[in-house]
C-alpha cells in the first residue's frame, strides 16, 4: 500500500468480495475512523466504546472490543504497515433481529495533520441521529464541497436559530478566557473531543458546555476544530474574524499532541 493507492479492505478478517460488500450499500450501519501510528491510536478506548454502543443501539447486541482490535491488527498486517488511516464499519449482512453483524476494516495511507488556521462557513444543517457516527453523510459532504468551493476549509453545522453544533467532519470548541466552551446542541461526541475533555480535566483547566450561536462568535477569544487528524485554530466563521492568539489555543493543541497513544 503506497501513498495514493486504493484501500485494503477486509470483512471479518477476509479480503472483501463484491458479494460481501453488497449489504454495505444498503446504507444502514455505523463506523469509526482513526489514525494509526506505530500500531497505536489516540483514544482507542473511546473508539471501541463508540462501536459497541452504536452496535447495541442499531442492531440489538454489543460488539466486543477485542474482536475489533484483532481485526484491525489483521488488516494492518495484510497491508504490511503499522501506520495508516483506518476505518471500521459495522453492518448486518442479513437483516433481522438477532442477526450477527460483520466488521469491515479499511486501511489507507496515513493522512497528515491539518494545517491551519481554518475558515468555516456556517450551513443550515444538523445530522440526523447526531449522537451516532452513522453511514450516509451526504448532507455533510454536500456542504463541505460548497464551503471549499468558496474558499473555506470546513462547513459548520447550525440549527434554525443559528445554534452551532459541530463541523461537518470535526467537533468545534471555543475559548472564553481560561475556559474551553463546548457547544450544547445535537452533535457527535467525537473521539478527539473526548480525548481533549480528559486531558483538559487532568491538567486542571476549566471547560463547560453551553449553547453557542453564530451571533455569539465575535465575543469569544478563539475557536478550534478537531478530529482524528488533529486540532487546528479557527480564524473566521463566515465574515466574522476569530482571534488565533489566545494562549489557551496553543495549550489545547499541546495537550492533544501529548495525549497517549494506545496499542491496538
Amino acid at each position: 500500500m503506497t501513498p495514493g493507492s486504493g484501500p485494503l479492505i477486509e470483512i471479518d478478517g477476509e479480503a472483501a468480495t463484491v458479494a460481501a460488500m453488497a449489504p454495505v450499500l444498503g446504507g444502514y450501519g455505523h463506523f469509526t475512523a482513526m489514525q494509526v501510528r506505530g500500531g497505536r491510536v489516540r483514544g482507542l478506548g473511546f473508539h471501541l466504546a463508540r462501536l459497541d454502543g452504536a452496535t447495541r443501539e442499531l442492531f440489538g447486541g454489543g460488539l466486543d472490543g477485542e474482536r475489533v482490535r484483532a481485526l484491525v491488527r489483521h488488516a494492518l498486517a495484510s497491508a504490511g504497515h503499522t501506520d495508516g488511516s483506518v476505518r471500521v464499519n459495522v453492518f448486518q449482512p442479513v437483516e433481522g433481529p438477532g442477526s450477527p453483524v460483520a466488521v469491515l476494516v479499511a486501511v489507507r495511507p496515513p493522512v497528515p495533520e491539518p494545517v491551519g488556521p481554518y475558515r468555516l462557513k456556517s450551513v443550515p444543517y444538523q445530522r440526523p441521529v447526531a449522537h451516532l457516527k452513522h453511514v450516509g453523510g451526504f448532507g455533510q459532504g454536500y456542504y463541505v464541497r460548497q464551503a471549499e468551493a468558496e474558499g473555506f476549509q470546513e462547513a459548520l453545522l447550525t440549527g434554525p436559530d443559528g445554534t452551532i453544533s459541530e463541523g461537518a467532519v470535526t467537533n468545534i470548541g471555543f475559548i472564553a478566557g481560561d475556559t474551553v466552551v463546548w457547544p450544547e446542541a445535537p452533535l457527535l461526541r467525537g473521539v478527539t473531543l473526548q480525548v481533549l475533555e480528559r486531558e483538559l480535566a487532568a491538567a486542571g483547566l476549566p471547560q463547560t458546555t453551553r449553547p453557542v450561536r453564530l451571533a455569539d462568535v465575535g465575543g469569544y477569544d478563539g475557536a478550534f476544530v478537531g478530529n482524528s487528524r488533529g486540532t487546528v485554530a479557527v480564524s473566521g466563521i463566515d465574515a466574522t474574524t476569530v482571534p488565533i492568539d489566545a494562549q489557551l489555543l496553543a495549550r489545547v493543541e499541546s495537550l492533544y499532541e501529548a495525549a497517549p497513544w494506545d496499542p491496538i
